[in-house]
């Protein structure tokens, strides 16, 4: 398919999680209506991950196109309605007999993810070591952690220009080789083993990130692992601390299998979250979330949330933009050349400030122009002009003078504060 019709096939997917409930603004919200080009409610200013959306079969997609092309295909099917890839995602169900009355019932837990492990008590071992408000169970406070993570670490439009808004051919062409770049030289999945287990041979092997030759992971003798257990302690990476006997570790084929993790430190240098289904990273010896990695390779768009792949892009306020971006976050007029007001970091322009951001002059009663200067005490506001910031008994302009504040009221003296309480 050639790169004209790659564009016209884009879309933002604007079903997908409509009228989803908001868990974080709640009533507040009539349910996900996407932005036309923000990724974000047009209702409540959310994003899709902060929305109860139902199913997984979105992020698998996801997923299965971040894997597609890789060594990590053998975690991936393709449908044979489109073709398209979907994330195997190794789900574990846990069930155990729970004493009642009469007879014996059985508990089922489910497990939304799990590391693809052949022993289903290691994997267990694993979930355990994880604080338990990030394990996945179906359900869960940890399931829609996950699910937040699968959102804000792999955004669909990090790796499919599909899920892009209005790139150019030429835009379409940089992303693609971006993205296999970081296929071929950074992307991995974290490998779950016993330390015990993983013991360096004298044959050596590559690091497939930088060239380094290491030794080669392989499963021990039991002879080896009793040398292993006196010989040798495991520490891990990321806090320094030894590794407890039996329990297991994370291991990156990126990093070389002379480094491991805690399962609950393997986490984004940057974002300190957990990388979600082990998905990682690995550049400048530090492990990254996709997003992460991706802002130290080119710059974000603050409005969109897209990289630019553009060479002409604005730069306001310690953030990037896309020139047609650079627009009031609550009408979307383009700012350009324009006053603005930041209001919790996104611009907005100088009408929608007064209408709806803008504070309240506690003596005329009407908005404080942004350009206008104003006298903040506690938690009142005024004009910092004569016929507002007066004394509420004589009128006296107070502005550049000392001021007795009671209750929203200005007084000059004490005389006034009694003639106004009699």
């Amino acid at each position: 398919m050639d790169l004209e019709n790659k564009v016209k096939k884009m879309t933002l997917g604007h079903e997908m999680g409509s009228g989803a409930p908001c868990l974080k603004c709640k009533d507040k919200c009539e349910g996900f209506e996407l932005h036309f080009w923000r990724k974000i409610c047009r209702n409540c200013k959310c994003g899709l991950e902060e929305h109860e959306v139902a199913g997984n079969t979105e992020e698998d997609r996801k997923v299965g196109k971040l894997f597609e092309d890789t060594k990590y295909t053998g975690l991936i099917a393709k449908l044979k309605t489109d073709g398209i890839p979907m994330y195997k995602r190794n789900v574990m169900i846990m069930t155990s007999p729970v004493a009642a009355k009469k007879d014996v019932s059985i508990s089922t837990v489910t497990y939304e993810w799990a590391p693809p492990v052949p022993q289903k008590a290691l994997a267990m071992r694993y979930m355990e070591m994880l604080p338990k408000e990030m394990q996945p169970v179906a359900g869960s406070e940890g399931a829609q952690y996950r699910k937040k993570q699968l959102a804000k670490q792999l955004p669909a439009h990090d790796q499919d220009p599909t899920k892009c808004h209005e790139l150019s051919p030429n835009e379409v062409k940089q992303m693609e080789q971006f993205v296999k770049k970081y296929k071929d030289e950074v992307l991995g999945v974290g490998d779950i083993k016993l330390p015990d287990e993983v013991l360096p041979k004298d044959k050596e092997q590559v690091n497939v990130s930088t060239g380094a030759k290491l030794a080669p992971a392989a499963v021990a003798t039991v002879g080896e692992k009793a040398a292993a257990q006196k010989g040798s302690r495991y520490s891990c990476h990321h806090c320094k601390l030894n590794m407890q006997e039996g329990d297991p570790a994370v291991y990156a084929e990126r990093a070389g299998y002379d480094k491991l993790w805690h399962p609950a430190c393997f986490v984004c240098f940057i974002c300190n979250e957990l990388l979600v289904d082990l998905i990682y990273f690995w550049k400048d010896e530090k492990l990254f979330c996709g997003r992460h990695y991706c802002d130290s390779e080119k710059p974000r768009c603050a409005g969109c949330d897209e990289l630019i792949f553009s060479n002409e892009y604005t730069q306001a306020e310690g953030q990037n933009w896309h020139l047609k971006h650079f627009c009031c976050f609550d009408c979307d007029c383009i700012l350009a050349g324009e006053i603005y007001v930041m209001v919790d970091n996104k611009p907005i322009c100088k009408p929608c400030y007064v209408k709806t951001h803008a504070v309240i002059c506690q003596g005329c009663q009407n908005a404080v122009d942004p350009e206008m200067q104003r006298v903040t005490y506690n938690n009142y506001n005024w004009h910092a002009a004569p016929e507002c910031f007066q004394c509420s008994c004589c009128s006296k302009c107070l502005v550049g003078q000392k001021f007795m504040p009671v209750e929203g009221m200005l007084f000059c003296s004490v005389e006034c504060k009694k003639k106004m309480k009699t």
